[in-house]
């Protein structure tokens, strides 16, 4: 009888091991389903680090790239350095605390800037570096305007306006590698020109604006005025806040609308100054495009995607970054309509300031 009783408690304590082991596994089931079911749900989280939020096009670039990015389901985290490098750092650090996925970056210097991939690949994140290179690191994709292309456009439209006289180089920051790469660009355009002696380059070529500020291209360009006694015929601005600053140097010497400038963005003040005269042509980056493109690369990176777009390759000076390079546009006052305009970039009535 004692026998019968202990095989009875034996069998059915086995019983309940069993069960107790298929309920476990059952626990251990749903809370990885919900485990997955909630990493799938999870947002994603996008940072963008940029440079400052200064000159105006910045401004539209956050706003579209928000825009698009939160179009395809993802938060994004944005913080401005205020044109400090050591700031830029420092917030990407926070940003990378605070977990995002991808970091988008635009860099106030293209190598200080190489320490936040750094800093983003040793937590497992994606880096896009905007519009601006950044150097001695391997960033996972660039996206820009062909920059060098940009500083031949602006040179060769010049060259045609005014196939002789003396022309003025104004670069940008020289800590900006886009700044060397509208030189470079620019002096393609010119070089024949120059060694066949019918343009000269007043100041050797070799001014640059500090941060991209229109106050020193202010005061750069009336020092040369002033050495060159008012000789300037041409001055290649390499964006539309130095040329803002040029031609208010010009202004002050009764020139403006006598001297050819250029510049690049397409702003607001600069497409106003091409109606009136004083600035000669602009280049068109269209910052609808880029602006989305970065947005939907991100989400894309985030995702472990493959970017199918990423056709080119630019070196950094380490590596062959993956590179999508779009096409920017001459702009003057014969297709600023058409140009500008019609992409919804600048109103017609603030662009002619019929208000």
């Amino acid at each position: 009888m004692n026998c019968q009783i202990s095989q009875y408690v034996s069998k059915n304590r086995s019983s309940l091991q069993n069960k107790l082991f298929l309920l476990l596994i059952m626990i251990c089931c749903t809370m990885m389903l919900f485990s997955c079911a909630d990493s799938s749900n999870k947002k994603i989280k996008i940072g963008l680090s940029m440079d400052s939020l200064r000159v105006e096009r910045w401004q539209k670039d956050r706003d579209i790239f928000i825009a698009e990015a939160e179009k395809l389901g993802a938060d994004v985290i944005v913080q401005s350095a205020d044109g400090d490098e050591r700031k830029q750092n420092e917030q990407a650090e926070n940003m990378i605390t605070q977990g995002v996925n991808v970091l988008v970056v635009i860099p106030k210097d293209s190598v200080a800037a190489s320490q936040i991939v750094k800093a983003a690949h040793a937590e497992g994140i994606k880096v896009i570096a905007y519009d601006r290179l950044i150097r001695e690191s391997e960033p996972d994709l660039y996206i820009s305007f062909d920059n060098e292309q940009v500083g031949y456009l602006q040179a060769e439209y010049l060259l045609r306006k005014k196939p002789e006289g003396d022309y003025f180089l104004l670069g940008g920051a020289p800590s900006d590698n886009n700044a060397q790469l509208l030189r470079k660009g620019q002096l393609r355009a010119l070089q024949n020109s120059i060694d066949k002696g019918d343009i000269r380059l007043v100041a050797e070529g070799k001014h640059w604006a500090v941060n991209w500020d229109p106050n020193d291209a202010l005061n750069k360009t009336e020092q040369v005025l002033t050495q060159t006694n008012n000789q300037i015929d041409v001055v290649v601005a390499s964006n539309d806040g130095t040329a803002g600053g040029v031609i208010q140097a010009l202004e002050g010497q009764n020139l403006a609308g006598k001297v050819f400038v250029s510049g690049q963005d397409a702003e607001l003040a600069a497409c106003q100054r091409i109606v009136k005269g004083t600035q000669t042509m602009t280049v068109y980056k269209p910052i609808r495009l880029i602006a989305k493109e970065a947005a939907q690369a991100a989400v894309a990176l985030a995702k472990g995607e493959t970017l199918e777009k990423a056709k080119q390759k630019v070196n950094n000076g380490k590596i062959d970054v993956p590179s999508i390079l779009l096409t920017p546009i001459q702009v003057d006052k014969d297709n600023l309509d058409e140009v500008v305009i019609k992409d919804g970039f600048h109103s017609r009535e603030k662009v002619y300031q019929t208000e």
